[in-house]
């Protein structure tokens, strides 16, 4: 399933900018940065449930906000992007 990740974390203190490095750094180890607190992933249930529990252990949820999006596999839903960003297609090959 596809899984869009959006936080918003204070940054007014010290600890608010590294919970914010941290935030980012397991969303960029799960999936791609398409905004500046937006990631998508491609995730089964599991790796979901993983992410989840991963960005909870980070966040204050007294002074940040954090949503997670499942999008089921159907079609369902639709993306439509403009501008100059060009998404990783999770279906094909990787090839490094």
């Amino acid at each position: 399933m596809l899984v869009l990740v959006c936080y918003d974390v204070n940054t007014e203190t010290r600890e608010g900018r590294r919970r914010l490095r941290r935030v980012a750094k397991v969303c960029e180890s799960r999936g791609q940065r398409v905004q500046k607190s937006v990631f998508e992933c491609q995730l089964n249930l599991l790796e979901f449930e993983e992410l989840q529990r991963s960005l909870l252990a980070e966040i204050n949820c007294k002074e940040d906000n954090l949503r997670l999006y499942r999008m089921p596999d159907s079609r369902g839903f639709e993306v439509k992007e403009h501008g100059i960003f060009r998404a990783a297609d999770f279906e094909a090959p990787l090839v490094l």
